[in-house]
């Protein structure tokens, strides 16, 4: 038994380390197999001595159980905002409001990263992780732990000696600009919403309720301040080395400046090179390094006199226009698109960005090569905001909209009172055939697993599909001849056709791109029809009578029905056995009406539920979905980060704000 407990400690101590060399310190000093064997021999002996288990083991850095929710607790010391500048100016203000109220004393200022991320404290006691608490509204945050635990780069027993026993960490956990991307994709594939830039999708991920998700996605943890009782030094820049040698992650950046000089070369010099940083920042922050002084300013009812933060202006970046290319998509809208030469924006590369529009490119007047600035400040799509005029070459000639569809070559056709050209070859146009494949098997529709946008085209273009309905007379022999397929590749379509025969007829109706049909109307007409033989044969005035269905809409679906080519598609669907009626047992569910037909607005993210079930109970219980605030609203169902611009409207319209709790209590659930 002795013997086990001297290796188990050599092990988590061994993995402890490596695990700090690899996230902290980017520098690993063994293989990823020699990693996983060691912790593997650690798996073993917990299993074989349960007794010598430990919570803050590094075999419990990835959880599976889903945790019960979170409690909140107080901070120990408030989290309160900075204040913010935008200029240099701005900060020898600050710099002289501070030497003022110091009355003449010297002080040096610690300059550091302000990470675009979500803010977390963390309690040690006897190097140890014991709490992990998110901001919150300053004075009380949800406490995280165990899904910070789940974050490699975070200690959870400390390194070195020399820590007091116990003490308060403040950080910002940041999602990598690599990780970013790669979980958009992945959204993407899913047809999920996008996070709209790392800041929500750190905030998003800590807040899930599952901690091994919190794994997959990658965070990462960047500490700047330490309180407490104890601490090794009187000033903060040595607390802050201090806590680097005991495991932490401080930035690099972080620099101790003795005169406003220093402090002006630190601002020229980072709001350049933070480009190159792997995680996003919106800013420095400027603090004044002595505890003792810290203490003696104070703080306002908001933030602490002793630090401001520089705010960097919205990133924008110049870049030559190299051509502009016209992109169809499963509608027929011809949306064209900048492709610039490669420009570093927002810690990625940016090498195109929409136009939206005709109108745009005569706003804008655009010529060709033009220098074009582009705006990304860390949201997801890059906008073209601006032209240089000044550089445009002499002989440059306006880019001109083009009058036939890129792809089949038809005469396109203007959506009247829209900016939208249409490409009308909706039949034979490449794009528009595969772009309707792709909106079929997504997840909100059919979701069937295996098949995204490359696979989706390598189909049409090998032949073996030209519509959705044949995609239900794949077999594995002709999957198998698709480059990169294998026999799991080919069941894992097989499969995901054969499930797809269980979806709801709802999602089916909804899955069959009927122009202006989303999947809210997708219900409402499912519902209404109760079966696709109905819903084929209505007239535009049965259309209208269904809720929300307006004239528009109702066109276009008798339109959609009027085409001996979409009737051919639904019976051949209805042939391999697609769900193409509603069932008889969804009366009461269609009927219940404990909203009362109240109007809610969803906007945040959510713990018990996805926004997408609940917009389903909405309609379930009798209440209807609506995008947008106005006095029309009854209720707005908020939950963790909901912008701040709804919440102010909301307030000043007085619509009341319902958690979800709330409203699971209101809809009987």
């Amino acid at each position: 038994m002795s013997d086990a407990i001297q290796r188990v400690n050599e092990l988590r101590q061994a993995l402890n380390y490596h695990n700090y060399r690899y996230y902290v310190e980017n520098s690993p000093e063994i293989s990823d197999i020699e990693f996983d064997r060691l912790m593997r021999e650690l798996q073993e002996l917990e299993t074989a001595y349960p007794e010598l288990d430990d919570p803050l083991s590094p075999t419990h850095r990835v959880g599976s159980d889903l945790s019960k929710g979170f409690e909140q607790a107080r901070h120990i010391y408030p989290m309160l905002s900075l204040g913010n500048t935008y200029s240099i100016d701005e900060i020898d203000e600050w710099v002289n409001r501070t030497s003022n109220s110091l009355g003449g004393q010297q002080f040096s200022i610690v300059g550091e990263m302000k990470f675009d991320g979500t803010s977390i404290s963390l309690i040690y006691e006897h190097g140890r992780l014991v709490r992990a608490v998110t901001r919150g509204d300053g004075e009380k945050g949800d406490v995280v732990t165990n899904n910070i635990k789940a974050i490699r780069s975070i200690p959870l027993t400390l390194q070195g000696e020399g820590w007091p026993e116990k003490f308060e960490i403040r950080g910002e956990i940041v999602l990598p600009w690599k990780e970013f991307d790669e979980l958009n994709e992945r959204r993407a594939f899913n047809e999920e919403p996008l996070f709209a830039n790392p800041r929500n999708a750190a905030a998003g991920t800590l807040k899930t309720l599952d901690p091994s998700e919190v794994s997959r996605r990658g965070l990462d943890a960047y500490f700047y301040y330490m309180l407490g009782e104890d601490l090794p030094a009187s000033c903060h820049y040595d607390n802050m080395a201090e806590a680097r040698k005991w495991g932490f992650k401080v930035s690099d950046a972080m620099k101790r400046l003795n005169t406003v000089e220093e402090v002006e070369k630190y601002i020229k010099y980072w709001d350049k090179a933070r480009k190159d940083l792997p995680v996003a920042t919106d800013g420095l922050v400027f603090k004044v390094d002595s505890l003792r002084q810290q203490l003696n300013l104070g703080f306002t009812a908001k933030s602490p006199r002793w630090a401001v933060a520089y705010k960097f202006a919205a990133e924008r970046a110049l870049t030559r226009l190299q051509f502009v290319s016209f992109e169809v998509g499963r509608m027929g809208i011809i949306t064209p698109v900048a492709n610039l030469e490669p420009v570093k924006l927002s810690g990625t590369v940016v090498k195109r960005a929409s136009l939206h529009n005709e109108d745009i490119i005569r706003q804008l007047d655009i010529h060709d090569h033009d220098m074009l600035y582009v705006e990304k400040g860390g949201e997801i799509i890059p906008k073209i905001v601006d032209v240089d005029i000044s550089s445009r070459q002499t002989d440059a000639k306006k880019v001109k909209f083009v009058s036939h569809c890129p792809a089949c070559g038809s005469p396109l056709c203007r959506i009247e009172g829209e900016a939208a050209w249409v490409c009308p070859n909706r039949y034979a146009c490449p794009p528009q055939i595969v772009g309707r494949i792709e909106h079929f098997v997504g997840r909100r529709m059919m979701n069937i697993d295996g098949i995204g946008e490359e696979t989706a085209q390598a189909l049409y273009d090998n032949g073996l599909i030209k519509d959705i309905a044949d995609l239900y007379s794949l077999d594995a022999q002709s999957l198998l001849t698709l480059d990169g397929f294998g026999n799991r590749s080919a069941e894992r379509v097989l499969e995901g056709l054969e499930a797809s025969r269980q979806v709801p007829f709802e999602r089916v109706v909804f899955a069959l791109s009927i122009p202006f049909v989303g999947d809210t109307t997708a219900k409402k007409v499912a519902r209404a029809a109760r079966d696709i033989d109905t819903l084929m044969g209505m007239t535009i005035e049965q259309l209208c009578a269904i809720e929300d269905v307006g004239i528009k809409i109702a066109e276009s679906i008798t339109e959609y029905f009027s085409s001996p080519v979409n009737r051919e598609i639904v019976r051949r669907l209805k042939d391999a056995g697609l769900q193409m009626s509603m069932p008889e047992d969804t009366a009461a569910y269609e009927h219940s009406d404990v909203l009362g037909g109240k109007a809610i607005v969803i906007s945040g993210t959510f713990t018990h539920h996805s926004r997408d079930e609940y917009k389903s109970m909405i309609e379930q219980y009798g209440g209807r979905n609506v995008s947008s605030i106005s006095k029309k609203t009854d209720y707005v169902l908020a939950g963790e980060n909901m912008g701040p611009a709804k919440l102010e409207k909301a307030a000043n319209l007085n619509i009341p704000i319902i958690d979800e709790d709330t409203f699971l209590k209101m809809s009987g659930k």
